[in-house]
């Protein structure tokens, strides 16, 4: 149990056994000793309520605060100390049962903590597996993950195994994953046991990077201030006015202080920050980290969004296509002795060569005499074989037919043995996150790219966008955000995966961070990071901002609408203070607990 929550407990038992001290003493006679008891009950409400305008004054907010310390003074002043007593309950309640609510919504985001690695089973000499401290694990190290155990480093599988994904996708059921493929820290292997290499120490894997915008997402405030005082500085002038307005027509000042009473505290400040916090935890359970209230609502408001291309709508790194053999040639050898070789490469091309291989299940071998030539491509010897991969040195033979962005040829003791396609493959969720945004009330799309505007149209053109701005620099993406900000009165959201986007995400409205592989500048800097490379969590992340959103206001609503009646009642003399009091508490809880009311979904299938 929290701290917070422990005292607000405390406080609510407090309340709780003056009120009933109060009640048991008047039922046996002893009035003194029962406006006492109520006295103290007032007292320590008064207290928590000057506390929470203090904290509220120095946040540089407004809300209904203010009217449980008028309406507790106001009690106290015309003896009404049963009332007040019954308020201080109110209030006590009120912030245990906030306490409880964003405990149970906060559930999601926790679990993601609780289950974090603290160590890898690494095999030493001799095939020994011993664990280490996962700050000890080095990249290129070979790790060993049993069956139920949570993969502690992002990596590359030298065994093919089977994961339960749902912590950072919300994919419900286990996925298969061959060998050669990269496997995020923080999944769970719901197979047997698996080999995997280290590509990343564990300050820089995905989910040590996810733990950190957890409890950042934690850190900041998540209370609603946006919705909720908008409503409060209508409604708490609202309650003063026809509190003045019920005295000076009635004349009886017990009315005004019923209906003030009535109107303390109004739902919103407890309901929104409910809605608000359970909005977070349910889009980080769809694999979205959301790292405050104000971004929840941003995202809710979207009409505008900006795409980065590589990375983002793309799949940000080349992948084989199509390779074409030279006649005669034996496929597998040729692919395997390009794919031995590069293996002592570290670029991007080289890590797509190596995966085509293993996914193909073919044996690798170490090359000797690696030499690479920077901007060309790697020379070395396979046994008695020399190997040449890289740039083609020559015009294309009529058995090479691949019009592809990247060709890669292989040759082999000097001869064209093969020639690889790659292409950064555009996502296959891209064209179908375009339409749910649509559908979900965004209204503009477009793509900010680097790339050459032939290339970026023709992505475009395949997704269905609304516009494209290529050959951009991070400060014409800086730029071009800023202008479509001027242009629209919505929210505006910058997508993009990389250190160039870092500027433009800072600057919208809502910044959105594609995948949480270590602390890049781009989820340093943006408001929302989707854990896993897939944009098609873009589409879930508004539409459950939007549930929240709209589930925060209606319980706002429900509740203003409620008090508002009871507050009538009061005026007109039909409830006393001690009864506003009573229906004030059942209508907060009713607030509260319809803000826990889960959203069904809004987004197309």
């Amino acid at each position: 149990m929290s701290k917070v929550l422990r005292s607000n407990y405390l406080l609510l038992a407090l309340t709780g056994a003056a009120l009933a001290l109060g009640l048991s003493a008047n039922a046996l006679g002893s009035q003194n000793l029962s406006v006492a008891a109520y006295a103290a009950g007032a007292m320590i409400g008064l207290c928590l309520s000057i506390s929470l305008l203090v904290k509220a004054i120095k946040n540089h907010e407004f809300g209904s605060d203010l009217l449980a310390l008028i309406s507790i003074l106001a009690t106290g002043l015309t003896g009404e100390w049963l009332a007040a007593s019954v308020i201080a309950l109110m209030l006590a309640g009120g912030r245990a049962l906030e306490s409880w609510a964003e405990g149970r919504a906060r559930g999601q985001l926790e679990s993601l903590l609780a289950r974090a690695p603290r160590s890898a089973h690494v095999f030493q000499e001799n095939d020994a597996i011993h664990d280490l401290a996962l700050p000890l694990v080095t990249v290129g190290s070979r790790f060993l993950v049993r069956s139920g155990e949570v993969v502690p480093l992002d990596g590359t599988l030298v065994t093919d195994g089977t994961f339960d994904e749902s912590a950072l996708t919300g994919e419900p059921m286990p996925l298969s994953r061959d060998a050669g493929e990269s496997i995020s820290s923080g999944v769970l292997n719901a197979g047997p046991e698996v080999e995997i290499i280290a590509t990343n120490t564990d300050e820089n894997s995905t989910y040590s990077n996810l733990i950190r915008l957890v409890a950042q997402a934690q850190a900041n405030s998540a209370n609603g201030v946006r919705i909720a005082n908008k409503w409060a500085v209508r409604f708490v002038p609202f309650a003063l006015g026809l509190a003045g307005l019920t005295w000076v027509v009635s004349g009886e000042v017990s009315n005004a202080v019923a209906v003030i009473v009535a109107a303390t505290p109004c739902p919103l400040i407890l309901a929104v920050p409910v809605a608000i916090i359970a909005g977070m935890s349910k889009a980080a359970s769809r694999g979205v980290i959301v790292k405050g209230g104000a971004a929840l609502e941003g995202l809710a408001r979207a009409k505008t969004v900006l795409l980065d291309k590589t990375g983002t709508l793309t799949q940000g790194g080349p992948e084989i296509t199509a390779i074409s053999f030279a006649p005669g040639a034996d496929e597998n050898q040729v692919l395997s002795l390009a794919a031995s070789l590069e293996q002592s490469s570290p670029h991007i091309v080289a890590h797509a060569i190596v995966s085509e291989a293993r996914r193909r299940g073919l044996a690798l071998t170490r090359a000797q005499n690696v030499i690479e030539e920077h901007g060309s491509g790697l020379i070395g010897s396979i046994g008695a074989d020399h190997v040449y991969v890289g740039q083609p040195t020559e015009s294309m033979p009529k058995w090479a037919k691949i019009d592809h962005a990247l060709l890669v040829e292989v040759r082999v003791n000097g001869e064209l043995r093969a020639i690889i396609g790659l292409d950064d493959q555009l996502r296959a969720e891209a064209s179908e996150t375009v339409v749910q945004l649509k559908a979900l009330g965004v209204t503009r799309i477009a793509m900010i790219s680097g790339d050459r505007l032939s290339t970026a149209q023709e992505i475009s053109n395949q997704v269905g966008l609304d516009e494209v701005f290529a050959d951009c620099s991070p400060a014409d993406k800086l730029r071009i955000v800023r202008d479509e900000m001027t242009k629209t009165s919505g929210t505006v959201i910058a997508v993009g995966d990389g250190i160039n986007d870092a500027p433009a995400l800072a600057a919208a409205t809502v910044g959105v961070a594609m995948g949480a592989r270590g602390a890049t500048a781009a989820s340093e800097a943006a408001d929302v990071v989707i854990v896993q490379d897939s944009i098609g969590h873009l589409a879930d992340a508004i539409d459950v901002a939007q549930g929240a959103r709209s589930r925060a206001l209606q319980a706002a609503g429900v509740g203003m609408a409620l008090a508002s009646g009871a507050m009538l009642l009061g005026a007109f003399g039909v409830f006393n203070a001690t009864a506003s009091a009573v229906a004030q508490e059942f209508i907060d809880a009713a607030a509260i607990l319809w803000a826990l009311v889960p959203v069904k979904s809004r987004k197309t299938a």
